[in-house]
């Protein structure tokens, strides 16, 4: 069972939780991380869900929700190693994004590794398989709808960070 804390409109701490799967109260909103890995060649480490999940067989980075207590930097390293095995640096990852959205806030990070595909572990029930891709190949992908349509572009939202 999941739990997450609790925010309003502008991200304060309502002190109350949330169980996952229960419809969230009008004007609340819970904390979510996508997490995106870069490598030395500047290529980005996609992984593809799980056929049984919304968005089954599409490629997306990693992410989900912060647990209760969790800062969103806590949250996106405990989700990177959940979900593909791979414990990053929490002192080089970047927050390159905050938003809110309909049913949460969102904080899109950024970290740099070089771990090949055969360091990762993927989670049974999220995660099928993964890959580094250029930016040529990201792109190709995009426009072949291979890609969670959620997700921000990565190579334009690292461009308008800089």
């Amino acid at each position: 069972m999941e739990v997450w804390d609790l925010y309003d409109s502008k991200r304060n701490k309502t002190g109350k939780t949330h169980v996952r799967g229960v419809p969230l109260p009008e004007e609340l909103y819970h904390l979510v991380v996508h997490v995106w890995v870069e490598n030395d060649n500047g290529d980005v480490l996609l992984s593809k869900r799980h056929p049984h999940k919304s968005y089954g067989g599409l490629w997306e980075c990693t992410g989900g929700s912060v647990l209760t207590g969790e800062t969103s930097l806590q949250g996106a390293l405990r989700e990177t190693q959940e979900e593909i095995g791979l414990t990053l640096d929490a002192k080089i990852g970047k927050l390159l994004y905050s938003q809110l959205r309909q049913t949460h806030h969102l904080d899109v990070w950024l970290f740099r590794s070089n771990a090949t595909i055969e360091d990762l572990t993927f989670q049974e029930d999220e995660v099928i398989d993964a890959k580094w891709v250029n930016e040529d190949t990201y792109n190709s992908m995009l426009k072949e709808k291979m890609i969670v349509p959620t997700l921000h572009h990565f190579y334009q939202l690292k461009e308008s960070t800089i």
